[in-house]
């Protein structure tokens, strides 16, 4: 077995997918706690990590497993962990220790049914509000949402590549269908993977500001490397010193929401299906596109002007690209696993009728469902 980033084509479910792209991207630490259906996510990182001079630790909780991945991050490494929907809410408190101590990190959220226990091992998509707002306080986020294997693999790797360049946890939004896929998986060769590291301080950063507000991506220090650091939960200056000046506050949280805000345009994904003469748009994310789409070809092929607008990064919300296609449509369906959570950013953003079709956790949205609606709106 290889010692080394695996290359080549595999039949592989998405979890593993996952943890491949975790591997590939530089992830060196893995920090968690099985729950399903994330599990072998972990699994798999206890079994490769060892392989490419990587650290796995099963921690008691998920509360600790968030916490450990601060730290190593802190320490220097790419650090990863996953979890599911009880998990995620565990996890929130420290998720907002890492957005305020700009610490990059990777959380996957393999969704399942709620509320509390729920539907450990069916599908769900009703975490995506918590993933924006789960956490206290103001502040943006970063997630991506796949539909198939291979965008586990790969939007692991966007994952980590903007949680180094933003200073940011970074969420994968998967979901217990998309998780649990055996599909094919293309991993190609180290030196065709785009990577970015974190920017550390150099000679030029004189005088060193560990949370230099006028820097959207200020360099980082790391435990070890000759710096003097304060990673403080409370709110701080730029040099990570408590302060309870109104000013500094603004100051900080103008950079946090700022850093992300601003570069929007270079973070947002869709992808667009036939959304240019269509009436009918469906904007949907992760399994549920797969049976959008579905229902999109089968519209076409009845001569209904249909499209699909998929949600690639749910967060921060696509609202330029959503408001493109609503200029143009009599209605926007969205179909989700859920009760509408994404429906509500899109109401505020779409000037034509918006038809929620919800779909109670436990299966994926049958393709029927969704054609049955846009018939009804066509």
């Amino acid at each position: 077995m290889s010692v080394g980033a695996r290359v080549g084509e595999f039949f592989m479910a998405g979890n593993y997918a996952c943890a491949e792209g975790a591997i590939a991207a530089g992830c060196r630490f893995y920090a968690g706690y099985p729950i399903t259906p994330s599990s072998e996510i972990a699994e798999h990182m206890s079994k490769r990590l060892p392989q490419v001079a990587g650290h796995y630790v099963q921690m008691e909780d998920e509360i600790g497993s968030i916490a450990a991945i601060l730290g190593a991050s802190n320490a220097g490494l790419k650090v990863m962990t996953a979890t599911s929907g009880p998990g995620f809410s565990l996890m929130m408190e420290n998720i907002g220790l890492g957005v305020i101590t700009e610490t990059p990190c990777v959380i996957v959220d393999v969704q399942r049914g709620g509320p509390s226990t729920g539907l450990p091992t069916l599908v769900g998509q009703a975490d995506m509000m918590q993933a924006r707002w789960g956490s206290h306080g103001d502040y943006e986020i970063i997630a991506y949402a796949p539909n198939s294997v291979q965008e586990m693999f790969d939007l692991t790797i966007k994952a980590f590549n903007m949680a180094e360049t933003f200073r940011t946890p970074v969420f994968v939004m998967a979901d217990q269908i998309v998780a649990h896929m055996t599909d094919r998986l293309v991993i190609p060769p180290p030196e065709q993977i785009v990577l970015e590291d974190r920017r550390k301080p150099t000679a030029e950063d004189h005088p060193f500001l560990p949370f230099d507000f006028s820097q959207d991506f200020p360099p980082m220090a790391i435990a070890g490397g000759g710096y003097h650091v304060n990673v403080d939960s409370l709110t701080h200056d730029e040099r990570g010193y408590p302060s309870s000046n109104p000013q500094v506050s603004e100051k900080m949280l103008e950079h946090l929401t700022g850093k992300i805000r601003d570069n929007a345009e270079k973070i947002v994904q869709v992808e667009d299906y036939r959304t240019g003469d269509a009436k009918v748009v469906i904007i949907a994310y992760g399994s549920t596109s797969r049976s959008a789409l579905h229902a999109v070809k089968q519209a076409r092929r009845a001569g209904r002007r249909v499209g699909l607008l998929r949600l690639v990064t749910p967060w921060p919300f696509p609202s330029r690209e959503v408001e493109r296609v609503a200029s143009k449509a009599k209605a926007i369906l969205v179909p989700e696993i859920n009760y509408g959570q994404m429906e509500h950013p899109i109401r505020e953003h779409a000037d034509c009728r918006v038809v929620a079709i919800h779909h109670a956790a436990g299966t994926l949205v049958p393709p029927e469902k969704i054609y049955a609606a846009v018939e009804k709106v066509a």
